[in-house]
């Protein structure tokens, strides 16, 4: 039938996409790999006190992903390039991890990208300063991990009369894992040492 076979061609060369993505927050962020004093490690941002969000944390370079970018990728070179004030050619991009969905309506694209020997860094005004964990410290440190209770709270004008058992309806709730890595006087947690904990096993299981 013809009426089924247009669909078919729809979706097969359809790419499939993160459904709602839309109405979500969608952030990019570079996980920059680097020679510090000799050994390899990631660089951290530790974010301006001046900012209006999250001000002092510690984070990687990136930002929000903007209508004009090409793709998250191009965000996040973009904002990694504003942020340490270095160029694109400066940096060398080995591919993308997994992409992070959160609760909370974000979804976040994480790259491992090297910065090349020998480039100045610069910060930005966003950022207060930067800091080097080795990957020998992060590859032999398990981070510590805390579950955070997910529940559903439906809205006031909810309609419970169009679902079964109504306000008795048994939610779903579920668990949110928080980590955090201790270095030196620096706490990496939250998404950021989420990130790194993923990093760390890919690289362990090539």
């Amino acid at each position: 039938m013809l009426f089924l076979q247009h669909f078919r061609i729809k979706l097969e060369h359809r790419q499939a996409n993160i459904l709602d993505h839309q109405t979500a927050i969608k952030s990019a962020v570079i996980l920059p790999l680097v020679i510090h004093e000799g050994q390899p490690s990631l660089l951290f941002e530790v974010r301006s006190q001046d900012l209006k969000g999250q001000p002092g944390e510690i984070c990687f370079p990136g930002g929000h992903i903007e209508e004009n970018d090409a793709s998250p990728q191009e965000a996040a070179l973009r904002e990694t390039c504003e942020e340490l004030g270095i160029k694109k050619e400066h940096l060398a991009v080995w591919g993308p991890l997994d992409v992070l969905v959160t609760p909370f309506q974000l979804i976040l694209y994480p790259f491992v990208c090297e910065i090349k020997e020998g480039t100045r860094i610069i910060p930005n005004s966003e950022v207060d300063h930067v800091f080097y964990v080795p990957l020998s410290f992060l590859l032999n440190t398990q981070p510590l991990i805390y579950q955070m209770g997910v529940k559903i709270i439906p809205a006031e004008n909810f309609p419970f009369q169009l679902i079964q058992n109504g306000k008795a309806y048994n939610w779903r709730t579920g668990n949110y894992p928080v980590y955090f890595y201790l270095y030196e006087n620096y706490i990496i947690w939250g998404l950021t040492a989420r990130i790194v904990a993923h990093f760390l096993e890919v690289i362990k299981s090539s």
